[in-house]
């Protein structure tokens, strides 16, 4: 077994009690997704993405969280790369914030559906121009001969759009998460882990706590 699989680390005795939380999910999220940022944990609002494909099978990756309010999660993608297609087709998700350095998690089960378009407009006009001009030229997930090819094509949009606004392209655009449950998962020493979990209920929430 390498010195990788066989670490053990110890998560510490910080507790995660029922006193701890605030009652509504999404403001303690946000809480904690404040202290993941006081900590310097590396990209805070990265989250790991789990989807259904349209032939039925799982993919995860990362993706950046970009709004957090009462209406859901909200990120931006292409509507035709992987994920998104796989959205389209089956909109239920799986959502973890991988918060390792702190020893914490938080996982949210939900549906995604695509934000309005003025608000993918708006979102667009306020990311660097690097990344507008790269969101057009790469046609996310499909395969590609070089990466000189895609470099030519970022080239050519650079003097397309030269002095003047780049478009958001059609097939880019934001989704939004509803989440069915929020759980906040606290590591413990002896991997007696703290997990308290919330699910929707009617208007409000329910909390309960799992075993570790």
């Amino acid at each position: 077994m390498t010195d990788a699989l066989s670490r053990h680390t110890d998560y510490g005795q910080t507790p995660l009690n029922e006193s701890d939380v605030l009652r509504d999910p999404i403001a303690q999220a946000r809480l904690w997704l404040d202290q993941a940022a006081e900590s310097n944990v590396y990209e805070p609002n990265a989250m790991v993405l789990s989807t259904i494909d349209p032939d039925g099978l799982p993919s995860s990756r990362t993706v950046l969280l970009r709004s957090l309010d009462e209406r859901g999660l909200e990120f931006f993608t292409s509507y035709t790369s992987a994920k998104g297609r796989a959205l389209l087709a089956h909109p239920e998700v799986s959502i973890v914030f991988p918060w390792y350095l702190i020893h914490r998690q938080i996982i949210v089960r939900g549906v995604a559906t695509p934000v309005d378009p003025a608000v993918s407009e708006a979102y667009f006009a306020s990311r660097p121009r690097g990344s507008q001009i790269a969101a057009t030229a790469s046609d996310q997930s499909r395969p590609i001969a070089s990466r000189d090819e895609l470099e030519r094509r970022v080239v050519e949009l650079e003097a397309k759009y030269d002095g003047r606004d780049v478009p958001r392209p059609d097939t880019w655009g934001g989704f939004r998460v509803v989440p069915e449950s929020i759980e906040f998962w606290q590591g413990r020493s002896s991997r007696l882990h703290d997990r308290l979990k919330f699910t929707r209920s009617g208007s409000g929430w329910t909390m309960e706590r799992l075993q570790p």
